[in-house]
């Protein structure tokens, strides 16, 4: 056979049939060690996801992504506009994490942690199993005639379906709004028409998904599994088949009673089939590397039940690189895996610094619009500001004082006089600043630094200019 005919099934998808129409996977409902394995992570991730919005800190929401009205909380702790750099950082850093974890184990993110893949596998194909029964009376139903027993199964997985789009839109809608916001929604369901738009709207999304496009998300519409082709190599660890095991010298054939395989010439492979039927996106994975593949370890499970049966050792498909099945040996460490290894280091030592130099009040003074100077009797020359101050944490502060830091005779007055600032939890306000240095003392524009502080102790500061005539 020629690489070209070898190599034919790249040139199609397996959920597109030759005359170009959807064929509908319906993989076969797989179990074994890695599918327990997976079972049980699952449960973990579905359970952290449905309580995260609804565990609260100080009285505040343990998880917040709240980008309308620009309020964060992440792990219990808030982050504001001025921490985006902070956001901006760990979203970095998780893409070259995932970098690194793909050159070195493949798609295995979307095999096991992917929300894609826990809620279709997890979930939605778990309600099908229990109505529709498993691959072959799948099947059948499909080609059966619209008759009551079609109807009631369908009806019923179709309503479980939207029962269950609304509830992932609910905590979604939780983590983006707040859960005080939806938990009202369902207190006072007229209250909010038009919210109820986006709610419609998103669970129709998430119906569709996962009722009709499926595994197209992984084939077609997800950029990461794009990247895979990029981003693998000989040496990357990923669900692999066996070929030199499997194909022999002879290639596959059936088992036969009494048979001696190896003397034929015959692989451990007797092309039963099963690692293709529990695929979730169609493929084969003895055709070698695919696009397609998500590591979701089905047909490892399928393949090790077979050769149990054959009495054949297990991993004929297995976690492997392409060199350590050539060769016998993995090369793990490679110049890539060294290279996103020092670059994410860096980054986590950059963020780690960061993230402990962010302090619980952040100030910024600007000067006053359309202001230049005064000139006070008292010889003084004053400067108007404004003060934004924020109150990142969650407790409240009192008797916090602005003064200016490193220049003497000095005096900072807040907002008509009042030198002492009391901030709530999370809160944002702005004062107005005036301050006045003699005259003698400068000339021209000059930088000066503002300071707050906490009973003496300097929390925060902020560099800006104070004018003052050149004569």
């Amino acid at each position: 056979m020629s690489t070209q005919d070898q190599e034919k099934f790249r040139d199609s998808i397996g959920t597109i049939n030759e005359e170009g129409l959807r064929n509908w996977i319906h993989p076969k409902k797989p179990k074994g060690k890695y599918y327990n394995y997976r079972t049980i992570l699952s449960v973990i991730l579905l359970a952290l996801f449905a309580i995260g919005p609804f565990i609260k800190v100080h009285g505040e929401q343990y998880m917040l992504f709240n980008v309308l009205e620009r309020k964060f909380h992440i792990f219990g702790k808030p982050f504001f506009p001025q921490d985006f750099y902070l956001l901006a950082l760990a979203a970095v850093i998780s893409v070259v994490f995932l970098i690194l974890f793909t050159v070195v184990y493949g798609r295995i993110f979307c095999g096991w942690f992917c929300p894609q893949t826990i809620f279709l596998e997890m979930l939605f194909r778990k309600i099908e199993y229990a109505i529709e029964g498993d691959r072959p009376k799948q099947i059948k139903l499909d080609k059966m005639s619209w008759n009551s027993e079609k109807i009631l199964k369908r009806g019923s997985k179709w309503l479980i379906f939207i029962i269950l789009s609304f509830a992932i839109t609910s905590i979604m809608l939780a983590y983006v709004a707040g859960s005080d916001y939806v938990i009202n929604m369902w207190q006072h369901p007229f209250a909010n028409p038009k919210a109820w738009i986006a709610y419609i709207i998103f669970t129709s999304i998430f119906y569709f998904i996962y009722a009709w496009f499926r595994e197209q998300v992984c084939i077609i519409a997800c950029p990461y599994g794009r990247l895979q082709g990029v981003l693998t190599d000989e040496n990357t660890i990923m669900v692999a088949y066996d070929y030199k095991r499997g194909e022999g010298t002879k290639g596959r054939a059936p088992v036969r009673k009494n048979q001696d395989r190896e003397a034929e010439g015959h692989g451990d492979c007797i092309d039963c089939k099963q690692c293709v039927q529990v695929c979730p996106t169609g493929i084969d994975i003895r055709n070698g590397t695919q696009l397609e593949c998500i590591n979701c370890t089905a047909c490892m499970d399928a393949c090790d039940a077979i050769m149990d049966s054959i009495g054949k050792p297990k991993g004929l498909i297995r976690y492997a690189s392409k060199v350590s099945i050539e060769e016998g040996h993995a090369k793990l460490f490679t110049g890539r895996v060294k290279f996103y290894t020092a670059v994410l280091t860096v980054l986590l030592g950059i963020f780690v610094t960061l993230f402990a130099n962010r302090t619980d009040i952040a100030l910024k003074v600007l000067r006053m619009r359309g202001q230049i100077y005064t000139e006070l009797p008292d010889g003084n020359i004053r400067n108007y500001y404004n003060a934004t101050i924020i109150n990142k944490s969650n407790h409240s502060y009192k008797d916090l004082q602005i003064k200016l830091i490193g220049t003497k005779d000095a005096k900072v007055g807040v907002s008509g006089d009042e030198k002492n600032l009391n901030l709530k939890k999370e809160e944002v306000k702005i004062v107005t600043v005036t301050t006045d240095i003699p005259k003698d003392k400068l000339k021209g524009k000059k930088k000066v630094k503002f300071g707050i502080y906490n009973h003496g102790k300097l929390i925060d500061s902020y560099k800006t200019v104070f004018i003052a005539p050149y004569k």
